[in-house]
Protein backbone atom coordinates (compact mmCIF):
# COMPACT_ATOMS: atom_id res chain seq x y z
CA UNK A 1 0.00 0.00 0.00
CA UNK A 2 1.15 3.43 -0.90
CA UNK A 3 -0.17 6.50 1.19
CA UNK A 4 -0.13 9.76 -0.62
CA UNK A 5 -0.74 13.34 0.76
CA UNK A 6 -2.15 16.08 -1.22
CA UNK A 7 -1.68 19.07 0.37
CA UNK A 8 -4.66 21.85 -0.07
CA UNK A 9 -3.84 25.57 -0.35
CA UNK A 10 -3.37 27.29 2.91
CA UNK A 11 -6.86 29.05 3.82
CA UNK A 12 -4.82 31.26 6.84
CA UNK A 13 -1.97 31.35 8.46
CA UNK A 14 -0.61 28.99 10.86
CA UNK A 15 -3.65 26.48 9.27
CA UNK A 16 -3.00 23.67 6.62
CA UNK A 17 -5.10 20.73 5.44
CA UNK A 18 -4.64 17.33 3.22
CA UNK A 19 -6.47 14.87 1.08
CA UNK A 20 -4.92 11.49 2.17
CA UNK A 21 -5.26 8.44 -0.74
CA UNK A 22 -3.97 5.11 -0.10
CA UNK A 23 -3.26 3.58 -3.30
CA UNK A 24 -3.20 -0.89 -3.92
CA UNK A 25 -1.12 -2.84 -6.79
CA UNK A 26 0.08 -1.00 -9.39
CA UNK A 27 -1.46 1.15 -12.44
CA UNK A 28 1.30 -0.37 -14.64
CA UNK A 29 -1.28 -2.93 -16.08
CA UNK A 30 -2.98 -0.06 -17.47
CA UNK A 31 -6.68 -0.78 -15.00
CA UNK A 32 -7.87 1.55 -12.18
CA UNK A 33 -10.84 2.03 -9.45
CA UNK A 34 -11.35 4.92 -7.58
CA UNK A 35 -13.11 4.64 -4.09
CA UNK A 36 -14.12 7.95 -2.40
CA UNK A 37 -15.65 8.28 0.79
CA UNK A 38 -17.89 11.79 2.51
CA UNK A 39 -17.29 14.26 -0.08
CA UNK A 40 -20.50 15.69 1.75
CA UNK A 41 -18.23 15.21 5.23
CA UNK A 42 -21.19 15.23 7.11
CA UNK A 43 -22.25 11.83 5.65
CA UNK A 44 -20.44 9.65 8.09
CA UNK A 45 -21.33 5.94 6.65
CA UNK A 46 -19.13 5.73 3.81
CA UNK A 47 -16.22 6.72 6.03
CA UNK A 48 -17.04 3.25 7.67
CA UNK A 49 -17.08 1.22 4.58
CA UNK A 50 -14.25 2.52 3.28
CA UNK A 51 -12.63 1.53 6.80
CA UNK A 52 -13.52 -2.17 5.57
CA UNK A 53 -12.62 -1.53 2.44
CA UNK A 54 -8.86 -0.67 3.35
CA UNK A 55 -8.65 -4.17 5.43
CA UNK A 56 -10.11 -5.92 2.20
CA UNK A 57 -7.78 -4.05 -0.59
CA UNK A 58 -4.65 -4.67 2.01
CA UNK A 59 -5.49 -8.53 2.51
CA UNK A 60 -5.84 -8.36 -1.62
CA UNK A 61 -2.51 -6.91 -2.28
CA UNK A 62 -0.72 -8.84 -0.54
CA UNK A 63 -2.39 -11.99 -2.09
CA UNK A 64 -1.41 -10.41 -5.43
CA UNK A 65 -4.66 -10.61 -6.71
CA UNK A 66 -5.35 -6.64 -7.78
CA UNK A 67 -6.11 -6.26 -11.10
CA UNK A 68 -4.46 -2.29 -12.11
CA UNK A 69 -4.64 -0.23 -9.11
CA UNK A 70 -7.52 0.79 -6.63
CA UNK A 71 -7.38 3.92 -4.91
CA UNK A 72 -9.02 4.66 -2.18
CA UNK A 73 -9.65 8.43 -0.31
CA UNK A 74 -11.51 7.60 2.82
CA UNK A 75 -12.45 11.52 4.07
CA UNK A 76 -12.50 13.01 1.08
CA UNK A 77 -13.44 16.40 2.58
CA UNK A 78 -11.24 17.64 5.57
CA UNK A 79 -12.64 20.98 4.58
CA UNK A 80 -16.13 19.84 5.45
CA UNK A 81 -15.63 17.71 8.20
CA UNK A 82 -14.03 20.65 10.46
CA UNK A 83 -17.48 22.78 9.85
CA UNK A 84 -19.13 22.41 13.29
CA UNK A 85 -21.82 24.83 14.03
CA UNK A 86 -22.23 25.06 17.67
CA UNK A 87 -22.31 20.99 17.91
CA UNK A 88 -23.93 20.52 14.54
CA UNK A 89 -21.84 19.19 11.37
CA UNK A 90 -22.31 21.42 8.53
CA UNK A 91 -20.36 18.97 5.62
CA UNK A 92 -22.61 19.94 2.93
CA UNK A 93 -21.66 23.60 1.76
CA UNK A 94 -18.34 25.23 1.74
CA UNK A 95 -19.14 27.96 4.46
CA UNK A 96 -16.91 29.82 2.50
CA UNK A 97 -18.54 30.51 -0.30
CA UNK A 98 -22.16 28.54 -0.03
CA UNK A 99 -20.91 26.28 -2.63
CA UNK A 100 -22.53 22.47 -2.61
CA UNK A 101 -18.96 20.10 -2.22
CA UNK A 102 -20.82 17.98 -4.93
CA UNK A 103 -21.39 20.92 -7.42
CA UNK A 104 -18.85 22.73 -9.70
CA UNK A 105 -16.20 20.27 -11.40
CA UNK A 106 -14.70 20.98 -14.42
CA UNK A 107 -16.98 20.17 -17.35
CA UNK A 108 -14.27 18.87 -19.56
CA UNK A 109 -16.34 18.04 -22.93
CA UNK A 110 -15.70 21.09 -24.57
CA UNK A 111 -12.21 21.48 -24.31
CA UNK A 112 -11.63 17.75 -25.10
CA UNK A 113 -13.67 18.59 -28.12
CA UNK A 114 -10.92 21.18 -29.15
CA UNK A 115 -7.78 19.19 -28.60
CA UNK A 116 -8.52 16.03 -29.67
CA UNK A 117 -10.05 17.34 -33.32
CA UNK A 118 -8.17 15.34 -36.08
CA UNK A 119 -6.18 13.14 -33.40
CA UNK A 120 -8.65 10.37 -32.39
CA UNK A 121 -8.18 7.10 -34.82
CA UNK A 122 -9.58 3.59 -35.33
CA UNK A 123 -7.61 2.09 -32.17
CA UNK A 124 -10.44 2.04 -29.52
CA UNK A 125 -7.70 1.71 -26.77
CA UNK A 126 -5.59 4.13 -28.72
CA UNK A 127 -8.21 6.31 -28.56
CA UNK A 128 -8.96 5.89 -24.36
CA UNK A 129 -5.54 6.47 -23.57
CA UNK A 130 -5.78 9.60 -25.57
CA UNK A 131 -7.99 11.25 -24.06
CA UNK A 132 -7.26 10.21 -20.27
CA UNK A 133 -3.98 12.10 -21.47
CA UNK A 134 -6.40 15.40 -22.62
CA UNK A 135 -8.46 15.47 -19.27
CA UNK A 136 -5.86 15.00 -16.85
CA UNK A 137 -4.02 17.46 -18.90
CA UNK A 138 -7.05 20.02 -18.61
CA UNK A 139 -7.45 19.30 -14.91
CA UNK A 140 -3.85 20.19 -14.58
CA UNK A 141 -4.38 23.35 -16.32
CA UNK A 142 -7.12 24.32 -13.39
CA UNK A 143 -6.18 27.20 -11.30
CA UNK A 144 -8.25 27.00 -8.33
CA UNK A 145 -9.19 29.94 -6.72
CA UNK A 146 -9.73 28.60 -3.19
CA UNK A 147 -9.29 25.81 -1.08
CA UNK A 148 -13.01 23.88 -1.53
CA UNK A 149 -11.74 24.60 -5.30
CA UNK A 150 -8.23 23.00 -4.94
CA UNK A 151 -9.93 20.11 -3.06
CA UNK A 152 -12.13 19.48 -6.09
CA UNK A 153 -8.97 19.73 -8.33
CA UNK A 154 -7.18 17.27 -6.23
CA UNK A 155 -10.06 14.17 -6.33
CA UNK A 156 -11.45 14.74 -9.81
CA UNK A 157 -7.50 14.43 -10.63
CA UNK A 158 -7.43 11.33 -8.56
CA UNK A 159 -10.53 10.05 -10.31
CA UNK A 160 -10.47 11.27 -13.85
CA UNK A 161 -7.75 8.08 -15.73
CA UNK A 162 -10.24 5.22 -13.39
CA UNK A 163 -12.10 2.89 -15.32
CA UNK A 164 -14.53 2.82 -12.33
CA UNK A 165 -15.54 5.80 -9.87
CA UNK A 166 -17.18 5.15 -6.97
CA UNK A 167 -18.23 8.20 -4.71
CA UNK A 168 -19.87 6.96 -1.04
CA UNK A 169 -22.60 8.75 0.07
CA UNK A 170 -25.84 8.61 2.03
CA UNK A 171 -28.89 10.26 2.41
CA UNK A 172 -31.28 12.06 5.34
CA UNK A 173 -33.02 8.50 5.69
CA UNK A 174 -33.00 6.23 2.93
CA UNK A 175 -32.91 2.69 1.61
CA UNK A 176 -29.71 2.05 -0.33
CA UNK A 177 -29.67 3.44 -3.75
CA UNK A 178 -27.74 4.39 -6.56
CA UNK A 179 -27.21 7.22 -9.38
CA UNK A 180 -25.36 6.67 -12.42
CA UNK A 181 -25.08 7.58 -15.87
CA UNK A 182 -27.96 6.06 -18.30
CA UNK A 183 -25.08 4.38 -20.47
CA UNK A 184 -24.00 2.14 -18.20
CA UNK A 185 -27.09 0.96 -16.55
CA UNK A 186 -26.71 -2.69 -17.37
CA UNK A 187 -23.04 -2.81 -16.61
CA UNK A 188 -24.38 -1.17 -12.98
CA UNK A 189 -26.67 -3.85 -11.77
CA UNK A 190 -24.17 -6.29 -10.84
CA UNK A 191 -23.16 -3.40 -8.24
CA UNK A 192 -27.00 -2.70 -7.16
CA UNK A 193 -27.67 -6.27 -7.24
CA UNK A 194 -24.49 -6.70 -4.88
CA UNK A 195 -25.46 -4.30 -2.41
CA UNK A 196 -29.37 -4.82 -2.41
CA UNK A 197 -30.35 -1.28 -3.82
CA UNK A 198 -33.84 -0.71 -3.78
CA UNK A 199 -33.59 2.22 -6.61
CA UNK A 200 -30.62 2.98 -9.36
CA UNK A 201 -31.52 6.15 -10.31
CA UNK A 202 -30.09 6.94 -14.57
CA UNK A 203 -29.51 10.80 -15.98
CA UNK A 204 -27.33 11.83 -18.87
CA UNK A 205 -27.22 15.14 -17.46
CA UNK A 206 -28.24 16.10 -13.76
CA UNK A 207 -27.09 19.79 -13.92
CA UNK A 208 -24.79 21.83 -11.75
CA UNK A 209 -21.26 19.08 -12.76
CA UNK A 210 -21.48 16.89 -9.78
CA UNK A 211 -18.38 14.74 -9.06
CA UNK A 212 -19.48 11.23 -10.48
CA UNK A 213 -20.64 12.96 -13.82
CA UNK A 214 -17.69 15.27 -14.35
CA UNK A 215 -15.29 12.16 -14.12
CA UNK A 216 -17.79 10.31 -16.68
CA UNK A 217 -20.28 12.29 -19.19
CA UNK A 218 -17.29 13.31 -21.60
CA UNK A 219 -16.90 9.93 -22.85
CA UNK A 220 -20.39 9.48 -24.27
CA UNK A 221 -20.66 12.71 -25.35
CA UNK A 222 -17.29 12.21 -27.41
CA UNK A 223 -18.77 9.03 -28.63
CA UNK A 224 -21.79 11.55 -29.70
CA UNK A 225 -19.29 13.94 -31.40
CA UNK A 226 -16.64 12.22 -33.46
CA UNK A 227 -19.23 9.34 -34.79
CA UNK A 228 -18.95 5.41 -35.82
CA UNK A 229 -16.07 5.95 -37.86
CA UNK A 230 -14.20 6.93 -34.66
CA UNK A 231 -14.36 4.47 -31.79
CA UNK A 232 -14.31 5.70 -28.21
CA UNK A 233 -15.16 3.46 -25.24
CA UNK A 234 -17.80 4.27 -22.34
CA UNK A 235 -14.28 5.18 -20.22
CA UNK A 236 -15.65 5.08 -16.73
CA UNK A 237 -18.27 3.90 -14.88
CA UNK A 238 -19.07 6.25 -12.16
CA UNK A 239 -21.59 5.66 -9.46
CA UNK A 240 -22.70 7.54 -6.64
CA UNK A 241 -23.37 4.67 -3.88
CA UNK A 242 -26.46 6.31 -1.13
CA UNK A 243 -25.09 4.22 2.12
CA UNK A 244 -29.03 4.48 3.04
CA UNK A 245 -29.15 7.10 5.94
CA UNK A 246 -26.94 9.41 8.19
CA UNK A 247 -27.86 7.53 11.03
CA UNK A 248 -26.91 4.39 9.38
CA UNK A 249 -23.16 3.71 10.63
CA UNK A 250 -23.50 0.23 11.90
CA UNK A 251 -20.38 -2.01 11.70
CA UNK A 252 -22.78 -5.05 10.08
CA UNK A 253 -24.25 -2.59 7.38
CA UNK A 254 -20.49 -1.05 6.57
CA UNK A 255 -19.12 -4.96 6.59
CA UNK A 256 -21.43 -5.96 4.36
CA UNK A 257 -21.27 -2.72 2.21
CA UNK A 258 -17.70 -3.15 1.94
CA UNK A 259 -18.21 -7.21 0.64
CA UNK A 260 -20.38 -6.25 -2.25
CA UNK A 261 -18.20 -3.44 -3.35
CA UNK A 262 -15.26 -6.21 -3.72
CA UNK A 263 -17.64 -8.95 -4.80
CA UNK A 264 -18.74 -5.98 -7.47
CA UNK A 265 -14.92 -4.93 -8.27
CA UNK A 266 -14.40 -9.06 -9.23
CA UNK A 267 -16.82 -9.00 -11.28
CA UNK A 268 -15.94 -6.61 -13.34
CA UNK A 269 -12.50 -8.04 -13.22
CA UNK A 270 -10.32 -5.56 -11.20
CA UNK A 271 -9.71 -8.41 -8.42
CA UNK A 272 -8.49 -11.59 -9.65
CA UNK A 273 -11.26 -13.89 -7.63
CA UNK A 274 -14.03 -15.89 -8.10
CA UNK A 275 -17.16 -13.69 -7.40
CA UNK A 276 -19.90 -14.92 -5.18
CA UNK A 277 -23.18 -15.22 -6.81
CA UNK A 278 -25.47 -12.33 -7.13
CA UNK A 279 -28.63 -11.86 -5.24
CA UNK A 280 -31.84 -11.22 -6.95
CA UNK A 281 -32.29 -7.55 -7.92
CA UNK A 282 -34.53 -5.51 -5.84
CA UNK A 283 -35.05 -2.92 -8.51
CA UNK A 284 -34.83 -1.84 -11.99
CA UNK A 285 -33.39 1.12 -13.40
CA UNK A 286 -35.47 4.00 -13.34
CA UNK A 287 -35.09 7.72 -14.49
CA UNK A 288 -33.35 10.31 -12.17
CA UNK A 289 -36.39 12.18 -14.24
CA UNK A 290 -38.90 10.32 -13.14
CA UNK A 291 -37.95 10.75 -9.55
CA UNK A 292 -40.45 12.87 -7.24
CA UNK A 293 -39.49 14.92 -4.77
CA UNK A 294 -42.35 16.03 -2.49
CA UNK A 295 -42.62 19.39 -1.63
CA UNK A 296 -44.38 20.77 1.70
CA UNK A 297 -46.80 22.85 1.00
CA UNK A 298 -47.00 25.10 3.82
CA UNK A 299 -44.87 25.01 7.33
CA UNK A 300 -46.14 22.43 9.59
CA UNK A 301 -45.47 19.34 11.55
CA UNK A 302 -44.56 16.25 9.57
CA UNK A 303 -45.84 12.94 10.42
CA UNK A 304 -44.80 10.25 7.73
CA UNK A 305 -47.07 7.18 7.44
CA UNK A 306 -45.14 5.36 4.80
CA UNK A 307 -41.09 4.34 5.35
CA UNK A 308 -38.31 4.25 3.37
CA UNK A 309 -38.62 1.22 1.33
CA UNK A 310 -41.87 1.15 1.02
CA UNK A 311 -43.68 1.23 -2.37
CA UNK A 312 -46.64 3.46 -2.88
CA UNK A 313 -49.01 4.30 -5.59
CA UNK A 314 -49.83 7.17 -7.54
CA UNK A 315 -52.15 9.27 -5.49
CA UNK A 316 -51.22 7.55 -2.52
CA UNK A 317 -50.11 9.70 0.75
CA UNK A 318 -46.70 8.78 2.61
CA UNK A 319 -48.16 11.18 5.30
CA UNK A 320 -49.48 14.03 6.93
CA UNK A 321 -48.18 17.97 7.02
CA UNK A 322 -49.84 19.52 10.03
CA UNK A 323 -50.14 23.11 11.02
CA UNK A 324 -49.68 22.88 14.80
CA UNK A 325 -51.46 26.54 15.15
CA UNK A 326 -54.29 26.24 12.43
CA UNK A 327 -54.53 22.34 12.97
CA UNK A 328 -54.85 22.06 8.75
CA UNK A 329 -53.44 18.76 7.79
CA UNK A 330 -52.47 18.13 4.33
CA UNK A 331 -51.61 14.78 3.03
CA UNK A 332 -48.47 14.42 1.36
CA UNK A 333 -49.13 12.83 -1.93
CA UNK A 334 -46.81 10.95 -4.18
CA UNK A 335 -47.80 12.03 -8.00
CA UNK A 336 -45.78 8.43 -9.13
CA UNK A 337 -45.92 5.40 -7.97
CA UNK A 338 -42.72 3.53 -6.84
CA UNK A 339 -40.20 3.50 -4.15
CA UNK A 340 -40.27 6.07 -1.29
CA UNK A 341 -36.01 5.61 -1.49
CA UNK A 342 -35.90 8.66 1.35
CA UNK A 343 -37.05 11.61 3.13
CA UNK A 344 -36.10 13.79 5.63
CA UNK A 345 -35.20 13.35 9.06
CA UNK A 346 -36.32 16.66 10.47
CA UNK A 347 -40.63 16.00 11.56
CA UNK A 348 -40.93 19.99 11.28
CA UNK A 349 -41.40 21.37 7.04
CA UNK A 350 -41.21 24.90 5.96
CA UNK A 351 -42.96 25.74 2.72
CA UNK A 352 -41.61 24.39 0.04
CA UNK A 353 -39.08 22.11 1.62
CA UNK A 354 -38.25 19.17 -0.27
CA UNK A 355 -39.56 15.92 2.39
CA UNK A 356 -39.28 12.93 0.28
CA UNK A 357 -38.64 11.08 -3.17
CA UNK A 358 -40.07 8.11 -5.12
CA UNK A 359 -38.33 7.11 -7.88
CA UNK A 360 -41.05 6.81 -10.54
CA UNK A 361 -40.68 4.91 -13.70
CA UNK A 362 -42.01 7.70 -16.32
CA UNK A 363 -39.73 10.23 -17.17
CA UNK A 364 -40.86 13.77 -16.61
CA UNK A 365 -38.91 16.42 -15.13
CA UNK A 366 -36.53 18.44 -16.56
CA UNK A 367 -33.97 20.78 -15.62
CA UNK A 368 -31.33 20.67 -12.45
CA UNK A 369 -32.69 17.27 -11.26
CA UNK A 370 -30.31 16.91 -7.66
CA UNK A 371 -31.69 18.53 -5.03
CA UNK A 372 -28.96 21.74 -3.41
Amino acid sequence: MRIVKHALPTLSAGTSREVTSYHFGSNTQGKKVYIQSSLHADEIPGMLVSHYLRQSFTALEQAGVIAGEIVLVPVANPIGLAQDIQGSAFGRFDLATGINFNRGYQYLTPALKQRLAGKLGADIQVNTALIREQALALLAEWQPNSEATALKKTLQSLAIDADIVLDLHCDNQAVMHLYTGTPWADATMPLVRYLGGRALLLSVLSGDDPFDESCARHWWELAEEFGAVTPIALGCQSVTIELRGEADVVHEHAQQDAHAIVQFLIQAGHILAEAESMPAALCQPTPLEGSEPIIAAHAGILAFTKNVGDVVEAGESIGDLIDPISGQVTPMISGVAGVLYARVARRYAQKGMRVAKVAGAIAYRSGNLLSM
